[in-house]
C-alpha cells in the first residue's frame, strides 16, 4: 500500500457574502475533489489546536506528525534549505522578503508587488557577495527563490538566532530595528549585524537598474531585504526513520520545500511548477504517479490559492481551487485506489476578508482501499464538518495514514 498526500495550501477560506454566504471551495466547480469525497471518509482539522492561526511552517509541521510548540524554532532554515542552501550547526537562517520602502523606511509593500523571478533574481545578484568590515569572521549567504522571497545564512562564531524581525509584517509601517530577545553577547552581536544589512540592502538596491526601470514603468521598486524568523537546524526524527518508509515530496515553496527536507523527504524537480497561480498542476500530478512506483509517501504541495487569499482576490482563487481539482481529477484516472491511499486537506484557512492565516479547522478526505465511506459527497468546510473522521488534529493525519499502510506499530501488550 501507499499513500498521496496533497495540500492545497491556503485552500479553506470563511463564508463570503458576494458568494451567497458560500466559501470559495464550495462555489468553485470542482467535481474531482467531490468526487474524492464522496469516495472517502471526511472530515475538518484543526491544524495545530482550536483558534490557533498555523504559520505555513508550523503547519506542515503538525501535519507531518511533530508538535510544533516542541520542535520549532523558526521558518528561516526552512526557507534556506528549501532553496538549497546547507545549512550547518551554528548557522543562524533567516526568510528574506524584497520589499518596497520610502526614503524613511516606512513599508509600502512587504511583497515589492510581488516581484516577478527573473528581475528579483537579478537584484539577488547584486546581495551574493556582501560582507561587513566590522564582523569580517561572519560569512554572508544570501539566495533568491521564488517572486519577493529569499533565504539569508549568518555562519561564523558568537551568533545567536534570539533576536526579533525587521519585518513589520504589515505595510505602512517602519522597518523593525532589529533587537536582541536575550542578554547575551551573541544575540546583541546578531542584531547589529542585521540592522547593518538593511540599510546595506537598501543602499544597494534603491538605485539598482532592475529598480530604476521598474519606476519607470510604474511598477514597485524591489528596494530593501526584510529579514525574518532567525533560526537554526532543528533536530527531527526523519518520516523514513520512523514509519520505515521511502518519502519525497514535491514542492516548490522554498519553504514547504525546507520542512519536508528536514523531516527526511526526498525532494523532486518538477518542470513548470513555480510556487504561483501559474503554476503547472498537471505536471505536478503526472510527477506524482511516477514517483509512486518508488516510493511509499508522496507529498504533493499546492500553493496559489494561499497568494491569492494574500491579495483579495476572490476570482484567482476560485480559479485556482479548480486548477487543482484539474490535478486530483488526473490523478484519481491514473491511481488505483484499491492500492493507494489518498489524503486532500487545506494547511490552514487563508480567509479573502483577512487575507492572513487564521485558525479555522480545515476540511480533509481520505479515500482509498478498505476506507468506510461516509455520507460526505462535496469537499468543502461545511460539507466535511459532517464526515466521519469528527474533527481532528493536524499531528493526527500522518499517524492516521501510517496505520492505513499497515505501518503504526501496536501500543501496549
Amino acid at each position: 500500500m501507499k499513500a498521496l498526500l496533497i495540500v492545497g495550501d491556503g485552500m479553506a477560506d470563511r463564508s463570503i457574502r458576494k458568494l451567497g454566504n458560500r466559501t470559495p471551495l464550495e462555489a468553485a466547480k470542482k467535481p474531482a475533489l467531490d468526487k474524492l469525497a464522496a469516495l472517502g471518509i471526511n472530515g475538518i482539522v484543526d491544524i495545530i489546536a482550536p483558534g490557533i492561526p498555523p504559520g505555513s511552517d508550523t503547519a506542515h509541521l503538525s501535519i507531518f506528525g511533530y508538535a510544533p510548540f516542541e520542535v520549532y524554532q523558526g521558518r528561516g532554515v526552512f526557507e534556506a534549505l528549501g532553496v538549497g542552501l546547507e545549512v550547518k550547526p551554528g548557522d543562524i537562517a533567516f526568510r528574506c522578503n524584497f520589499a518596497t520602502v520610502d526614503d524613511g523606511l516606512n513599508v509600502i509593500d512587504r511583497r515589492a508587488g510581488r516581484i516577478e523571478g527573473g528581475p528579483a533574481e537579478e537584484l539577488a545578484k547584486s546581495l551574493r557577495n556582501l560582507k561587513l568590515d566590522e564582523y569580517p569572521e561572519v560569512e554572508i549567504i544570501y539566495k533568491h527563490s521564488t517572486e519577493h522571497r529569499g533565504a539569508l545564512i549568518l555562519r561564523g562564531l558568537g551568533l545567536s538566532r534570539m533576536v526579533c524581525d525587521s519585518d513589520p509584517e504589515e505595510a505602512a509601517a517602519q522597518v523593525q530595528v532589529v533587537k536582541p530577545l536575550d542578554n547575551s553577547r551573541e544575540a546583541a552581536k546578531t542584531a547589529a549585524i542585521l540592522n547593518k544589512l538593511t540599510h546595506m540592502s537598501h543602499k544597494v538596491l534603491e538605485k539598482h537598474p532592475v529598480n530604476m526601470q521598474r519606476r519607470s514603468k510604474g511598477l514597485l521598486p524591489a528596494n530593501i531585504l526584510l529579514f525574518r524568523g532567525a533560526s537554526g537546524l532543528p533536530q527531527l526524527e526523519s518520516i523514513a526513520s520512523r514509519y520505515k518508509i521511502k518519502a519525497a515530496c514535491i514542492a516548490i515553496t522554498a519553504i514547504i520545500r525546507g520542512v519536508c527536507i528536514s523531516a527526511g523527504f526526498k525532494p523532486i524537480n518538477v518542470a513548470g511548477a513555480t510556487g504561483t497561480v501559474e503554476t503547472d498542476t498537471i505536471a505536478k500530478g503526472r510527477a506524482a504517479v511516477e514517483a509512486l512506483e518508488n516510493y511509499d509517501l508522496i507529498f504533493l504541495h499546492i500553493k496559489g490559492a494561499d497568494n491569492a487569499s494574500h491579495d483579495g482576490n476572490l476570482e484567482q482563487k476560485i480559479r485556482m481551487i479548480e486548477k487543482i481539482d484539474s490535478m486530483v481529477g488526473y490523478l484519481l484516472d491514473k491511481i488505483d485506489l484499491k492500492e493507494t491511499y489518498i489524503a486532500l486537506l487545506a494547511d490552514h484557512t487563508t480567509p479573502l476578508s483577512v487575507r492572513n492565516h487564521t485558525g479555522d479547522p480545515v476540511p480533509i478526505a481520505i479515500a482509498g482501499p478498505e476506507v468506510i465511506r461516509d455520507d460526505v459527497k462535496r469537499f468543502s468546510e461545511r460539507d466535511c464538518a459532517k464526515g466521519g473522521l469528527g474533527r481532528i488534529s493536524g499531528k493526527d493525519i500522518m499517524p492516521t495514514l501510517m496505520n492505513f499502510l499497515g505501518k503504526q506499530k501496536k501500543y501496549g501488550a
